[in-house]
């Protein structure tokens, strides 16, 4: 099974609820719905991260790992 995110327009967000809950929970589940919030916005929600990221700037070049040596 798949995980999608979307962000639905408020004028057809009735429209769309009603559409999917006429699949059964073994087709489609609805996980989660909220309102959106952009990547900024979230990231800036989070207690503390813009001093982190703040910090982190000052940090030299040469304390960073280069790419070759991350782990993904």
């Amino acid at each position: 099974m798949k995980t999608l995110t979307l962000k639905i327009d408020d004028s057809v967000s009735e429209k769309f609820t009603w559409l999917l809950e006429h699949f059964s929970l073994s087709e489609v589940k609805i996980l989660e719905q909220s309102e959106y919030v952009s990547d900024d916005d979230y990231l800036r929600s989070i207690n503390g991260i813009v001093q982190s990221l703040h910090e982190a700037k000052k940090e030299p070049t040469e304390n960073g790992v280069p790419l070759d040596r991350l782990e993904w």
